[in-house]
């Protein structure tokens, strides 16, 4: 890394908190059904004033240990093109959990691959975590080429366990270690 340059910016994608202006962009993403399914589930329509108080809030919470949600802006336009966020972080064990998503528009442009890599750089390289876990719909094509191209790993399947568009689907566990993750993308020089 050139000193000034931050860390959370990648060749694509700059990492950073979530800003009260960010929340047109937020009720924009939800208005797409793909996109509310493949990274969580359909929710009711919300009126602009509660995605503009939930930006808000997001804008001054303070990350929960190490669970927090980030933007991601494209470095090219300095739109918000998605958010990723960590969960169950479990340092004693060394795991924690991570979601991803880009907005269709935005996808298939190594908006999503340039952001992973930064959030496992930090969390491998500066917090000390060694293993990432990951839950991707087994649908999910893109998702599932995106994880086993930066490495991860398939670990199992959970059958028939989650419910929407009237039916189950499968969901499929992937993992990458601190170890596999630094063989594909080492973590460079001061």
């Amino acid at each position: 890394m050139t000193v000034g340059a931050s860390f959370w910016t990648g060749e694509r994608v700059r990492l950073r908190g979530i800003e009260p202006e960010d929340w047109q962009a937020f009720m924009e993403f939800d208005a797409d059904t793909g996109h509310q399914r493949s990274v969580d589930v359909l929710h009711p329509p919300r009126s602009a004033e509660r995605y503009h108080a939930w930006a808000a809030e997001q804008s001054v919470a303070a990350p929960d240990g190490d669970d927090f949600r980030l933007a991601v802006e494209a470095l090219d336009t300095g739109d918000v093109v998605g958010s990723l966020a960590t969960d169950g972080t479990d340092p004693r064990s060394g795991r924690f959990r991570y979601g991803i998503g880009i907005v269709g528009e935005h996808q298939r442009r190594g908006y999503a691959s340039d952001a992973v890599v930064l959030l496992l750089r930090y969390m491998f390289g500066e917090r000390r975590y060694h293993k990432c876990e990951a839950g991707i719909h087994a649908f999910n094509d893109a998702s599932l080429a995106l994880h086993r191209r930066l490495g991860f790993v398939e670990e199992g399947r959970l059958r028939d366990h989650e419910f929407f568009a009237g039916r189950h689907h499968d969901l499929v566990l992937m993992g990458m270690t601190a170890p596999e993750f630094a063989a594909r993308h080492p973590f460079g020089k001061l």
